[in-house]
């Protein structure tokens, strides 16, 4: 280990509070934008977890609760720590009556997000009160905010502990300081953190499984707090990702989704090397496992040797989220996101040519900081243009420490509801109008259980996508079957069980 190294891991070492009153600012680095494009110099560790003898068993006749809040990365981290608890004893609860540790892995993307969360923790203060040995943490990317843990610290007194996103391999250790200590634990680095291997995780079901490729994100778009939250773009090594891939496939799994902020981006720090998603991918071709997917993606990194590699098919889905933001090109440059609307267009027309049968579904924020209705109309205009055939729309939300949160604002809330409801009209069409044609079809359905408005009913997704409810024996959850569809409704089909599907094609 050099002398930077040294100096690095000191200024990464958590802190423990000395009394509640203390003020804890001098801990944390604030966002800073010129500072955190620094960061890519930083050497990042590649280690395998493992867990101290003397914490096994710590768990033993407790339990534990984690409650997630945000995206499929979250969902991950949850299965993650889900597996450290599990290793070192503890029993899983949807109790919180009978938790010993509860924990809300938080969001931090938008500000409803958070307000939900500290709203929880309300709801939570009286177990304190009846349990005092009970354990309440917060985790994940609103513990990576100073203004979050600053609140937390002021108002919410019932926290046990506070950790973030880049340190849940020391999860042993922390329950062991919070039971030893009996005072707050706070365990936030502003180093980003290192790639950890081998990893204990308990998955939700046998039959879809998420798989991080990367962690973090270098993107800075001026209303994100991700590459705050979550770090720089740290790759993980191919043959770790293949070799639990493989895993997976063996054990059954249908459909494996690669997870990355920015998934795209896959390869670009690894040195010594050129290996992208694309190579990934081509590899990962040839598992026999039926379905393979990938979340989220830049426009900016989306080369055409992956969009070569996604043309041959086999478990490689016609599906590709693609978020776009916003179709005014003055509007994408305030946001930093570094392509036109032209840009954007160029390649989906590539993609298209190259995947005719692809659906492409996109994410899209209304009312930025001095929208124009011209600049609105352009971003309805292009979703009409590519023929979008879903979208995650969004109100923007300010997050501190961000440079879209210092902009002024002159979009009254009345306009930008307005125009998310305009928008969210188009979607709606354009959903209707993409699944009409599959009605008389037959099509590939992974079900997934059964569905929320309806027990007797089940339901699960094509290979693009596709919502699908039908009736058929619960024996067939958890597997491929064909569905023969009977009606489309604006945002999911309806069909008739066929048979279940035996045979993997890869």
């Amino acid at each position: 280990m050099n002398e930077e190294q040294r100096n690095m891991n000191e200024q990464a070492k958590p802190f423990k509070p000395l009394q509640p009153t203390k003020d804890y600012s001098a801990y944390f680095q604030a966002p800073s934008l010129k500072d955190a494009k620094k960061r890519g110099k930083e050497e990042v560790a590649y280690e395998q977890f493992s867990i101290n003898a003397q914490f096994k068993g710590m768990g033993n006749g407790r339990k534990f609760m984690i409650q997630t809040f945000g995206c499929q990365m979250n969902v991950h981290d949850t299965e993650v720590m889900a597996g450290i608890f599990e290793s070192l004893g503890y029993e899983a609860t949807e109790d919180v009556n009978e938790a010993n540790v509860i924990l809300l892995n938080t969001c931090a993307i938008r500000e409803n997000a958070e307000n939900r969360v500290f709203g929880e923790l309300g709801h939570l203060k009286p177990l304190k009160t009846k349990n005092p040995d009970l354990l309440l943490g917060v985790c994940g990317c609103m513990s990576q905010e100073e203004a979050v843990v600053n609140k937390i610290l002021k108002t919410y007194d019932q926290v046990d502990i506070i950790f973030g996103t880049h340190n849940i391999h020391k999860l042993p250790e922390i329950l062991n300081e919070a039971y030893m200590s009996k005072e707050m634990v706070i365990d936030v680095w502003s180093k980003e953190g290192d790639v950890i291997e081998n990893m204990p995780k308990v998955r939700n079901g046998g039959t879809k499984a998420w798989v991080n490729i990367m962690y973090g994100c270098d993107k800075f778009c001026t209303y994100c707090i991700v590459p705050y939250t979550r770090g720089k773009e740290r790759s993980r090594l191919p043959q770790d990702i293949i070799q639990e891939v493989r895993e997976l496939a063996a054990q059954g799994y249908q459909e494996i989704t690669l997870l990355g902020q920015n998934v795209n981006a896959y390869g670009k720090d690894l040195e010594g090397f050129e290996y992208g998603l694309g190579h990934l991918m081509d590899e990962l071709r040839t598992i026999n496992v039926p379905r393979i997917r990938f979340t989220t993606s830049h426009p900016r990194d989306f080369d055409d040797y992956l969009i070569d590699v996604l043309a041959k098919k086999g478990n490689l889905v016609e599906h590709i989220h693609l978020p776009v933001q916003s179709g005014s090109t003055s509007m994408l440059k305030i946001m930093a996101r570094k392509y036109t609307r032209e840009r954007y267009l160029e390649l989906v027309a590539k993609i298209k040519k190259a995947i005719p049968d692809v659906a492409l579904t996109t994410d899209i924020i209304v009312g930025f900081p001095n929208e124009t209705e011209e600049q609105f109309e352009e971003t309805l205009s292009l979703y009409r243009e590519v023929g979008f055939e879903m979208a995650f729309t969004y109100i923007y939300s300010p997050r501190e420490g961000t440079p879209a949160a210092k902009m002024s604002d002159n979009v009254p809330m009345d306009v930008k509801k307005e125009r998310l409801q305009r928008l969210n009209a188009v979607v709606g069409e354009y959903s209707e109008k993409a699944l009409k044609p599959y009605v008389g079809q037959v099509v590939e359905v992974l079900v997934d259980g059964e569905s929320k408005r309806n027990k007797d009913v089940l339901a699960g997704y094509t290979r693009r996508n596709k919502l699908v409810n039908f009736r058929a024996p619960k024996e067939v959850i958890g597997k491929r079957v064909l569905v023969r569809v009977t009606d489309a409704k604006m945002y999911s089909l309806n069909g008739e069980f066929v048979e279940v599907v035996e045979k993997v094609e890869v």
